[in-house]
């Protein structure tokens, strides 16, 4: 599973001009999910990302999780983060799991988020053409891949 975390002030998803997720200070989660993925996978990524000390404490370091500091998060299916582009200039999805791996996976993931956090997880519509929009603070942006646990 790959994840792109940002930090933000605010952000919000809307799918044909309709809101469907909105918070203010908190992350946004871009989540992608390989077709090899596996629960270990998942319970090591929602582990680290809902600790993740990314927020700042009252001397300017980042030493708070989202938890700590009455934040939210939006997280948004995104299985480009699996694109290949090592052939031609279009990108190949081919390692990205199917809608029927992906789907309980995503859900999986969110749910173990919400218990794990113990902040509100919203969500983007799975396989929606959503529009996400951020403002991202700091800037801070963190990716990680829990086959490469750095």
């Amino acid at each position: 599973m790959k994840a792109v975390i940002q930090r933000v002030s605010h952000a919000k998803v809307e799918v044909n001009l309709e809101l469907v997720a909105e918070i203010g200070l908190g992350l946004i989660i871009l989540l992608g999910i390989h077709e090899a993925d596996d629960k270990e996978d998942l319970n090591w990524l929602t582990a680290k990302i809902s600790k993740m000390r990314i927020f700042s404490d009252e001397n300017v370091l980042m030493n708070k999780c989202v938890e700590e500091i009455g934040g939210e998060i939006i997280v948004v299916s995104q299985f480009t983060l699996y694109a290949s582009t090592k052939k031609g200039n279009r990108p190949s999805f081919i390692e990205a799991a199917r809608p029927e791996k992906a789907i309980p996976f995503y859900e999986e993931f969110c749910k173990q988020l919400r218990e794990q956090s113990k902040v509100k997880v919203k969500t983007g519509i799975f396989g929606a053409d959503m529009k996400v929009s951020l403002l991202n603070y700091g800037p801070v942006t963190i990716v990680i891949d829990s086959r490469n646990r750095e």
